[in-house]
C-alpha cells in the first residue's frame, strides 16, 4: 500500500493585505499552530503579496506553506489555491480558472450563489477543481447546504473554510485532507496538496461563527455590494 499522510487546513483566510482583513500573517500562522492546524491558505483579495509571505513562513510555525489568493472574475469571487502569482482580476470565469491551473494551482469556488460577498451564480458556475461546500461565516446551514448537494450533483470535491478575518475565527471549518504519496507530514510540498484538493481526497469539517458576527458580516457585505453599484452607475453617467 502507498504511504498517505492525513492533514488539516484551513483554505480560506484573510490577512491584514486584504481589504476588509484585519491581522498580520505572523498572527494568524501562530494561532493555526496553536489550535493545530497543519496549515493555511491566506487568500486576500485580488493581493497575493502578503499570502507568499506567509506561505514562506509557514516552517518556522511547523506548518506548510501553501499560498493563494481570492481573484474576482466577472462572474463572482474564485479561490486560487497554489499559486504563485496573482490571475489578472475581472476576467471571464473560465479564462482565470485556466489560468489557476496553468499556474499550478486550483480554482475553488467560495460561498457559492451568495450575492451578497460576490458568491458565483449557479447557472454561471463552470469547469472548476473544487466548491467551497461549508463556509464559516454563512448567516444560516440552508447556503452550505444548497452547495453541497450542488457539488454531489456536479460531481465536485468539496472543502471547508472558516473564511476568517481575523485570527480569532480561525479553524472554525476546515479541510482534512489524506495526500498518498507521502509518509510523513515533512513530505509534504504545495503541489502534493494541490493535487489531493483537485482529486477531491477530503473531508470537510465546522462550525458556524457567533450568529451576530455573521450576522453584521452579512450587513458589511451588502453594503460593499451597494457601493460597488452606485459607484458604477455613477461611472456610466459621466459618459453622458
Amino acid at each position: 500500500m502507498a504511504p498517505e499522510v492525513t492533514i488539516t487546513i484551513d483554505p480560506h483566510v484573510h490577512s491584514e493585505g486584504s481589504y476588509d482583513g484585519h491581522e498580520p500573517v505572523e498572527l494568524l500562522l501562530a494561532q493555526a499552530r496553536d489550535i493545530g492546524l497543519d496549515g493555511i491558505v491566506v487568500t486576500d483579495h485580488d493581493t497575493i503579496a502578503e499570502s507568499l509571505r506567509a506561505a514562506e513562513l509557514a516552517p518556522e510555525y511547523g506548518l506548510v506553506g501553501i499560498p493563494g489568493v481570492e481573484v474576482s472574475t466577472a462572474a463572482g469571487h474564485l479561490l486560487a489555491i497554489g499559486v504563485s502569482e496573482r490571475p489578472e482580476p475581472h476576467r471571464p470565469l473560465a479564462e482565470t480558472v485556466a489560468t489557476i491551473r496553468d499556474l499550478g494551482g486550483v480554482a475553488v469556488v467560495p460561498h457559492p450563489f451568495q450575492r451578497t460577498r460576490h458568491g458565483i451564480r449557479k447557472g454561471r458556475i463552470e469547469d472548476c477543481d473544487a466548491i467551497e461546500v461549508y463556509n464559516a461565516w454563512i448567516f444560516t446551514g440552508y447556503r452550505n447546504r444548497r452547495a453541497r448537494q450542488f457539488a454531489a450533483r456536479n460531481d465536485y470535491p468539496g472543502v471547508a473554510a472558516s473564511d476568517a478575518h481575523s485570527a480569532k475565527y480561525l479553524g472554525r471549518a476546515y479541510t482534512e485532507l489524506t495526500v498518498s504519496g507521502a509518509s510523513s507530514k515533512a513530505d509534504l510540498d504545495r503541489e502534493r496538496i494541490v493535487a489531493a484538493l483537485a482529486n477531491g481526497d477530503a473531508e470537510v469539517h465546522g462550525r458556524r461563527q457567533p450568529l451576530r458576527r455573521s450576522a453584521r458580516h452579512y450587513a458589511l457585505g451588502a453594503g460593499r455590494k451597494v457601493g460597488h453599484g452606485v459607484a458604477a452607475t455613477v461611472s456610466s453617467l459621466a459618459w453622458f
